[in-house]
């Protein structure tokens, strides 16, 4: 057993994914404040959370920058939990940090999600202008686009028929994207000096997301299965968190590690199964892409909630209320643990810990009474 987080990131580390099992449970977002706060200490600069990336560029643009008024801050800036009083502890953590530092030495916010959820995806849009408005181009996007409602309802995603994601307009929307991207890289040399790095990966975020949403779209329309087409989804959903990971170490590289934080049914390395409307789903989330890919360079430390402070029976997770400043914690070799069966959760967003999530972890963050930082120093 350790309570020291550095014993499980190996100097070959650029990648700690930290997962929660469900999104309900306070205490998981300020014992990642915490350790945030030790990592960067340790060389880390950058913390990634499963948030809207575009969205989490006005986060960055505060912790570094000081641009923008914290309220208004939380409320665009993220597009899950901006309402959580540790994500705002969080952000107002790291402007203090960044104060007086050169920017080599700041930290530095991302999102890694796509901007969507499961069961909705927004019109791409307003993406599609930002790039088109940086290129200074003349394109007409919104008529293209037609009305964004038809997009972001839940029935474009939910039933393949209301879906517009297969339609002409989707496919010349997809070949606009493409030629957008490859004006923008091949006019980098120009663009770059005459605005600035930051405002040339701004508009590729953009395109990024543009693309993703439009795949996504693409993916509801299919006309399959609903056990085939749902576990597509959530593939695609997890490939373009994956793209952005990819993308946010690119510029992270040479300042230090990365931070991640989500659920871990996003982070673990294994195969991810949800149950859902009486389907079994299955797919590679983007912590077992990133596994395959990053190698040791990819460390996974799955989060738990329990009872006992060593073993990892877990509860149903705490409604979300006043965030208590203390919470009992550790953490263990993920080698020889084992599961133990729970019953059922009314909680959709939890997934109790099984047996092939703790295969395939480096290690275990046990958190041992919910709502209550005193076990586990940091």
């Amino acid at each position: 057993m350790s309570q020291n987080i550095r014993d499980f990131v190996p100097s070959t580390c650029e990648l700690l994914a930290f997962g929660e099992p469900t999104h309900q449970e306070p205490a998981f977002p300020l014992l990642r404040n915490a350790l945030f706060a030790q990592l960067v200490e340790h060389g880390f600069r950058s913390i990634a959370l499963e948030s809207d990336r575009v969205a989490a560029l006005t986060v960055d643009d505060y912790v570094r920058y000081g641009i923008g008024d914290i309220d208004e801050v939380m409320r665009t800036g993220f597009s899950h939990f901006g309402d959580l009083a540790a994500n705002r502890e969080l952000v107002v953590w790291m402007r203090g940090y960044n104060e007086n530092r050169p920017p080599a030495e700041q930290v530095a916010f991302y999102g890694f999600d796509a901007p969507l959820d499961n069961t909705s995806a927004p019109s791409p849009r307003r993406y599609l202008e930002f790039a088109r408005d940086y290129l200074r181009l003349e394109t007409d996007i919104a008529d293209l686009a037609g009305d964004d409602e038809r997009w972001h309802r839940d029935e474009a995603i939910l039933d393949p028929a209301m879906s517009p994601g297969d339609t002409e307009e989707a496919r010349r929307l997809q070949a606009l994207a493409d030629d957008l991207l490859n004006t923008l890289y091949a006019r980098a040399p120009e663009l770059i000096p005459a605005t600035s790095e930051a405002e040339w990966r701004r508009a590729a975020v953009h395109l990024t997301a543009a693309l993703g949403v439009l795949r996504y779209h693409r993916q509801s329309a299919r006309r399959v299965d609903e056990t085939t087409r749902i576990s597509g989804l959530l593939a695609t959903r997890d490939v373009l968190m994956t793209e952005n990971i990819r993308d946010i170490r690119d510029i992270e590289a040479q300042r230090g590690p990365t931070l991640l934080y989500g659920h871990n049914v996003h982070l673990q390395r294994n195969l991810s199964t949800m149950a859902m409307a009486g389907m079994t789903l299955q797919w590679y989330g983007a912590g077992a892409i990133l596994s395959a890919l990053f190698g040791n360079r990819f460390t996974f430390l799955a989060g738990s909630l329990g009872t006992g402070s060593s073993g990892l029976a877990d509860n149903e997770p705490a409604k979300p209320g006043p965030q208590h400043r203390t919470i009992t914690w550790d953490l263990f070799p993920a080698a020889g643990m084992t599961a133990t069966p729970t019953g059922p959760t009314s909680d959709p967003s939890y997934f109790p810990l099984d047996q092939e999530t703790i295969d395939g972890a480096d290690a275990i963050l046990h958190i041992a009474e919910s709502g209550a930082l005193v076990a586990g120093e940091v």
